[in-house]
Parts: structure tokens; C-alpha cells; sequence
């Protein structure tokens, strides 16, 4: 079986239907304040999935480790997977299955882009500002290397 992300207005929660809930009445989820000081683990290859936005998801995540690294993920992969940060989503499959993985991933490399810090990204994460971003411009395959 496969599946196939189809960009859509970010929402709260993973592509499934939720019931609706206020992200300002959540705790915060799992996240790291400060960036490790060793490696990081690496994300998983865009290469291992057929789909461009997935792809390319998974390409910004490779480089934006350290901030991904300090950011909560609001599909709440830490009660459920045992996460402990944005960046657990990407290292893993889980990513390219939750819309809520990719917004807030292509929203901290769009604010890393702009200078933010990983602590600016987190508060505008927490205030729910991924759902704003603009995925159509994510739907293009990769360009080649």
C-alpha cells in the first residue's frame, strides 16, 4: 500500500481526521531547548520516497537538523512514537505520512532562511504559524544534483 500526500491547508493533527482542539490549550510538545552538542542522527534519503512535496520535506529537514532538533511537533508523535523532537519525524518514515511534520519541517527552514533562531521558530511554531505555509511552491520534484 501506498500513500500519497497531496498538499492541503495545514491543519492541526495528522492527516487523519481529528477532532478539533485548540493548540493553545495543549501542553507543549517534546522538544530540546538547546542544540546537541555531538551529531545528529541523519534524516532519511528523499530519494526513498516517490513523492516531490514528501521529498522535499524530507530534503529541507537534512538541512536544518539542528534547528528541527529544537522544535515540538504539534501531531504529538511524543505521546504516540516516543519522539523527542520535530527532528524524530524525519529520521523516520513518520514524516512523509503527517501533514503536521511537514508544515511545521518546511516552516522552520523557510524561518532559518530568514535568520530566525531555533527559539524564534519554536515560539512561532507554538503559536500555530506553520499552518500558514505556502506548500504549492514544495510540489516540484528536486532538481538534479
Amino acid at each position: 500500500m501506498a500513500f500519497i500526500l497531496i498538499p492541503q491547508p495545514a491543519s492541526s493533527g495528522s492527516l487523519q481526521a481529528n477532532a478539533p482542539r485548540s493548540q493553545a490549550d495543549d501542553p507543549v510538545p517534546a522538544f530540546h531547548a538547546q542544540a546537541p552538542k555531538g551529531d545528529l542522527p541523519a534524516t532519511m534519503s528523499p530519494e526513498l520516497f516517490s513523492n516531490p512535496f514528501v521529498q522535499n520535506a524530507y530534503a529541507v529537514a537534512a538541512k536544518v537538523k539542528k534547528t528541527l532538533y529544537q522544535q515540538p511537533c504539534y501531531c504529538h508523535c511524543d505521546r504516540s512514537n516516543g519522539h523527542s523532537s520535530l527532528l524524530d519525524c524525519f529520521t523516520s518514515a513518520h514524516g512523509s505520512e503527517c501533514g503536521t511534520c511537514i508544515y511545521e519541517d518546511l516552516y522552520s527552514y523557510e524561518q532559518a532562511r530568514k535568520g530566525k533562531t531555533a527559539a524564534q521558530i519554536r515560539e512561532g511554531i507554538i503559536k500555530g504559524e506553520w499552518k500558514s505555509v505556502d506548500a504549492t511552491k514544495y510540489q516540484q520534484p528536486l532538481p538534479a544534483k
